[in-house]
């Protein structure tokens, strides 16, 4: 471009002014490269802004600004205007909502330069608005870049993304320069790109990414520009680049969206219509834009009936569709890009009942080996279908899982999805009875094999772990096996889960679990079956619902049955339910008879492990009527069986020291300090091998006596040991946590006593003083200790006492 009129007088007027062109790029902030490219006729007529911040650095007056402008616009009417129409910013969001922070980062990142042009990379997955932020950043960073801002779609979700050859070509003509002083060779190409946003503060939107290898010879090197890149793709192999991850928008935002979308049919809506519609529409922009425009674009429908067609999930993405934008689209273009393996991956895993998974569930569905569905999750995760939950599960999108699931039916016959299913489904099961064997007193060695997601030499901690997080996805498989009509293998999985029941009697579920094994059971030849599930049921109903007259029953239910066929040994573990439901329900006289006709039915069936269990429920509901003395000889009873009787080793340690450390906190209780320090030090080894919060007790236990016995140092020695081990550990029955508080009192003063009782079972808060002007601060201490415990209901579940 030469003989540009604009171009000469610029450079007439600056000369005139004395000053060089360095000069006038410091007093404008436009750069000197292009200021040297207008007045060489080598780039087009400026940008208003750009125009106005040369004037005000040449000092111009009126007339010599009127007649610059006046040039601009002749070469604009003449065809030279600004920017190619390539390179111009696409038509921005009018009702842009949110994203305050996200907008905050890349104008912070864009004034951060120092030396190397800073690039930006907004990724998420599809329909989270990436290419609506990026567009919104560079409306509000106009200021910041006078040298205008390019824009190119690099096509990245296309069968055939752009080539990083086109793309520079494409970048170096809105730069300004003709096509044949373009090189042909890509390096040299991107060496242009580079040697030009060197010397210009503009901004470069890179919309649609591929991958690395497209995106790697567009960025530039040192420069006062910025680059804002967006993705699916993390492109993990781009270093030195801002990420901004965008999730979906908050309730208040998606909200906001759909009333300036929706517009009458919002403000005509109740709430809890448009939360479904916000909640159904996953807070995802896209199907908020697109439920909004339906709503208005049909004056005939509410809200509410918006949020019933949502409400069907096999329609849900055919409801999120107007004109040619779609939410199912956009998640099409993620999918075909996916390799075939990560394909079958991405939509088998729509058989996950619950609402996160793990590698193993992967594996099993795509019957691979732990590594390849790791790297199958990887692939889903970079193009965005798969979101992380924590460190080594994931999740899906709400309405990505509708897609998959959408896949699953498309692609898969319903024999191949019935059998996909059922496996998964048989993995989940014949994995939680493995892990909740782990939990049975002869549990000592491996379980029978090595399964994905847990190993054949996993300890209760893991088991635990395991059938806490996938709680949401073993149970559906039960309710699954419970509707085909496999009865056995329900009523095995209440079998093995019954041991790790009695040690998470609060997390909600095992009322529905025995519900479940007791019908099947009841379905079965076998009759002892039903009466040990009854049993179980009962158990949950009592214990975990609280409904303790029902747990009576259930429990007498099975008594009968036993009593018809016979059974003693069954009739004993039914009246020990029987009993411990009236021990909950706090009738005294009825539990203590339960207790010790169980006791004698035990004795004649000759059922050694039930004999001691049942002793032992006996001297704890002793201990919660009030009845210390009582309890204290059943306690050593319990130790003398111990001894006599031919008990499951395993079953023998616990009850040792359950029935030790019981017996030191109930010598404590009648302040018979000497012979309860005794018992709390021979039970503290005991203690130590079975966890942190049978050892926490015993310490409080400790604590206690020796500041009886007037030893301080040594009681608040155990006390802090105490509150270590025991504030904050969940992994007791029910416990351990409610202990530290107690733990705390005592440990603030170590003179005066406190009982609190709550429901029955004693809880001990020390509280004292140190000296006599301290008092009416301990009695503060004290009162704020039974306020701890107020409202809170410990429930012991048979197997290990409380302290």
């Amino acid at each position: 471009m030469t003989g540009c009129a604009f171009g000469e007088r610029l450079r007439e007027i600056r000369q005139s002014a004395g000053m060089t062109i360095e000069e006038l790029s410091a007093a404008s902030g436009v750069s000197g490269r292009a200021i040297s490219d207008m007045e060489r006729g080598h780039s087009r007529a400026p940008q208003e802004r750009t125009l106005a911040a040369l004037t005000g650095a040449l000092g111009l007056a009126d007339p010599d600004r009127a007649g610059l402008v006046a040039l601009v616009r002749a070469e604009r009417a003449g065809g030279r205007a600004g920017r190619p129409r390539t390179g111009e910013l696409p038509r921005g969001i009018g009702d842009f909502v949110g994203r305050e922070r996200e907008l905050r980062e890349l104008r912070g990142h864009a004034a951060s330069g120092g030396g190397r042009t800073p690039v930006a990379l907004v990724h998420g997955q599809p329909g989270l608005g990436k290419t609506a932020l990026a567009i919104r950043a560079a409306e509000q960073l106009r200021d910041l870049f006078p040298d205008g801002q390019v824009y190119l779609d690099l096509r990245g979700t296309d069968p055939e993304p752009m080539g990083a050859g086109e793309a520079l070509r494409r970048l170096l003509r809105a730069l300004g320069v003709e096509s044949r002083g373009i090189a042909e060779d890509e390096q040299e190409r991107a060496g242009q790109l580079r040697a030009i946003t060197r010397e210009r503060r503009c901004l470069v939107v890179l919309d649609n990414a591929a991958d690395e290898r497209q995106v790697r010879p567009l960025l530039p090197g040192a420069g006062a520009g910025m680059v804002v890149v967006t993705s699916r793709r993390l492109l993990g192999g781009l270093d030195g680049v801002l990420r901004i991850g965008l999730s979906p928008l908050t309730s208040a935002e998606s909200a906001q969206l759909l009333r300036a979308v929706a517009g009458r049919a919002f403000d005509q809506a109740p709430g809890y219509e448009l939360g479904a519609v916000t909640r159904l529409c996953g807070h995802l922009p896209l199907a908020l834009r697109i439920a909004g425009t339906r709503l208005a674009s049909r004056p005939g429908w509410t809200m509410g009936h918006l949020a019933g067609r949502l409400a069907d999930a096999d329609r849900r993405l055919a409801n999120l569709q107007v004109g040619d934008l779609g939410v199912a689209a956009a998640f099409a273009l993620s999918y075909a890009q996916l390799s075939g393996p990560a394909k079958v991956v991405f939509r088998r895993l729509a058989h996950v009942p619950g609402a996160d998974f793990a590698a193993a569930h992967a594996a099993v569905l795509a019957e691979v080996d732990a590594g390849e569905a790791e790297d199958r999750l990887d692939e889903l995760t970079e193009l965005g279908l798969l979101q992380h939950e924590g460190c080594e599960r994931y999740r899906f999108h709400d309405l990505i899982r509708l897609y998959a699931a959408d896949r699953l039916r498309c692609e898969e016959s319903a024999q191949a999805r019935a059998r996909t299913g059922r496996r998964l489904g048989d993995w989940l099961l014949d994995t939680a009875v493995a892990a909740g064997l782990r939990f049975a007193p002869d549990a000592g060695g491996p379980g029978p094999d090595d399964r994905p997601g847990l190993p054949a030499s996993a300890s209760p901690e893991q088991a635990r772990a395991w059938l806490r997080a996938e709680a949401d996805n073993w149970l559906p498989a039960l309710r699954s096996a419970a509707a085909d009509g496999r009865h056995q293998r329900v009523a095995d999985v209440g079998e093995a889960l019954h041991w790790h029941a009695e040690r998470s009697v609060h997390t909600g579920r095992w009322a529905e679990v025995f519900g479940l094994s007791r019908a099947a059971a009841a379905r079965l030849p076998d009759r002892r079956q039903e009466i040990t599930h009854l049993a179980y049921y009962g158990w949950a109903v009592s214990v975990c619902q609280r409904r303790h007259a029902y747990g009576v029953d259930l429990a007498m239910e099975a008594y009968r049955l036993a009593e018809d066929l016979g059974d003693t040994r069954e009739q004993a573990a039914a009246m020990h339910h029987a009993a411990h439901a009236w021990r909950l329900g706090a009738d005294a006289c009825q539990a203590v008879a339960a207790y010790r006709l169980a006791l004698d039915l035990a004795g004649t069936a000759g059922d050694h492990d039930g004999y001691v269990q049942v002793r032992m429920g006996l001297a704890q509901a002793l201990v919660e009527f009030g009845r210390p003395d009582e309890a204290i000889e059943e306690f050593r009873g319990v130790l003398r069986e111990l001894d006599a009787r031919a008990v499951d080793p395993a079953a023998a340690r616990m009850a040792a020291m359950t029935a030790r450390a019981a017996l030191a906190r109930c010598l404590g209780d009648v302040r018979r300090w000497p012979q309860s320090l005794a018992e709390a030090v021979r039970a503290l080894p005991l203690a130590g091998a079975h966890g942190p919060h049978f050892a926490g007790r015993v310490h409080l236990t400790l604590g206690r006596s020796h500041s009886a016995l007037g030893a301080t140092e040594q009681a608040r020695a155990h006390l802090t040991r105490a509150i270590d081990l025991l504030g904050g550990h969940d992994s007791g029955p029910g416990t351990a946590g409610s202990r530290a508080p107690s733990c705390t009192r005592a440990l603030c003063e170590v003179e005066i006593p406190v009982w609190a009782w709550h429901r029955g079972i004693a809880q001990h808060a020390h509280v004292g003083v140190h000296c006599a002007e301290h008092r009416t601060t301990s009695i503060g201490v004290a009162q704020a200790a039974l306020a701890d415990l107020d409202g809170r209901n410990y429930v012991d579940t048979g197997q290990t006492a409380y302290a």
